[in-house]
């Protein structure tokens, strides 16, 4: 009776210079560890110079491409991830040149039919667009939501003097408290919402352009079918 082919496997945490050796090789199970331990690093780095998410994640394909196929050339003296971001950063830097060049030339105003096309198009480039105008209200329920989380005291002289900008001696005079109380509370409470603001900061940054899941697993599947393809040279 025929054995069923035992899957190869490999150490999560093997180094890059073991795990370079084994991608070029060809080994399956090191070429899925390396786009897994790689894609959001390289993902971000092309999404970058893009702003594009689908070019983002051609650029990584064939950056891993590129890369897996120079792998004999990687010297273990210098970071895998180094290596692997300046081949992304070119590849990615070769698309927006390509793209730029493939650009139509954008009519100058006076190239435009008579009448209030001009004017409308002017509008329309300082009107917000949907995604701005969704980006100002979750900027909006955010800035809210820190606001309401400031003590009661610290609240009342924050929106007094910051949102219906009344002066010092104003809003001494609406809480009945003496002016250094309201230039104390004042100071407190941008310090809170600075401090509090920065971590939401912070968390947002660590999530951005995140590359985890179905996507992760797309570039994976993409590269490994790309190198099954017979080589056309």
């Amino acid at each position: 009776m025929t054995q069923p082919a035992r899957i190869a496997t490999i150490d999560p945490k093997v180094s890059d210079t073991e795990l370079a050796r084994r991608v070029a090789t060809g080994e399956e199970a090191a070429i899925r560890l390396l786009t897994k331990r790689y894609n959001q690093t390289l993902f971000r780095t092309a999404r970058a110079i893009l702003r594009d998410d689908a070019e983002a994640e051609d650029a990584v394909q064939e950056a891993y491409l590129k890369a897996i196929r120079a792998m004999d050339a990687f010297r273990s003296d210098s970071k895998l991830s180094t290596w692997l971001v300046r081949i992304t950063v070119n590849e990615a830097l070769g698309r927006l040149r390509r793209s730029r060049r493939a650009a139509q030339v954008i009519p100058l105003a006076g190239d435009l039919a008579e009448g209030t096309e001009a004017h409308d198009n002017v509008m329309d480039e300082n009107s917000p667009t949907p995604e701005q105008e969704a980006l100002r209200a979750e900027s909006r329920r955010i800035m809210e939501a820190k606001i309401d989380a400031l003590p009661d005291a610290f609240r009342a002289v924050f929106v007094l003097r910051a949102i219906e900008e009344l002066s010092v001696e104003e809003a001494a005079a609406a809480l009945e408290i003496p002016e250094a109380t309201v230039r104390t509370r004042f100071f407190r409470a941008r310090s809170l919402l600075r401090e509090s603001l920065s971590r939401e900061l912070d968390m947002a940054l660590d999530n951005a352009f995140h590359f985890a899941g179905e996507r992760c697993d797309r570039i994976t599947e993409r590269v490994l079918a790309a190198l099954r393809q017979p080589s056309a040279g």
